[in-house]
């Protein structure tokens, strides 16, 4: 309910995967119907939201629900310039006792090169490594591709913006600034008697 109010506030398209379709057990009618509920309208009911019958683990379906999301994106006509600055979202990020920061990065638009310097809400750090999402080691990473970076100072928030900058100073001043400001909005102003 969370993710569809907030697809909704956005206005935004959403595409459903309807997972787990492969067990016996499985209902796909009944989730649609639980869906829409919420206001989403199956096509084939004569609505307007894309779902998908899917499987994870044998992934019948998957093939559908590559096509709508292309589709989707000509229609919508969503493009990403390669050549911009880095920058997208934080999904996850932790803090592996071995291994330092590791943070799954989102790149919304342009390209993030190993080696670049970024800014993630209050962390900032120099790309050392970056992993695909079959855990091999790439250089670059391009629009709409999710990697894991290792090379932060810090966890940054999921959901956190992201983005390349010049070198390390210039992040440290981003970061100082907006520790700044963190400060004056977090302490109330006395009034005197």
């Amino acid at each position: 309910e969370e993710a569809i109010n907030h697809s909704k506030a956005a206005k935004v398209p959403i595409v459903v995967a309807v997972n787990k379709c492969d067990l016996v057990e499985a209902n796909p009618t009944k989730t649609m119907q639980q869906l829409a509920a919420h206001g989403l309208q199956p096509e084939e009911w004569g609505g307007d939201t894309a779902m998908c019958p899917v499987s994870a683990i044998t992934g019948e379906g998957i093939p559908d629900l590559l096509e709508n999301l292309s589709v989707l994106a000509e229609v919508s006509e969503l493009k990403a310039n390669p050549l911009a600055p880095a920058r997208g979202r934080v999904i996850e990020a932790r803090k592996d006792p071995n291994r330092g920061v590791i943070c799954t990065l989102l790149v919304e638009e342009g390209t993030l090169k190993r080696g670049d310097t970024v800014v993630a809400g209050m962390a900032l750090g120099r790309v050392r490594t970056m992993r695909d999402h079959l855990g091999e080691q790439v250089q670059n990473a391009t629009p709409a591709t999710p990697v894991e970076c290792f090379g932060l100072s810090e966890p940054p928030d999921a959901g956190d913006l992201f983005y390349t900058v010049k070198n390390l100073k210039v992040a440290k001043d981003v970061i100082s600034d907006r520790k700044v400001k963190l400060r004056e909005t977090a302490t109330p102003e006395r009034k005197q008697v």
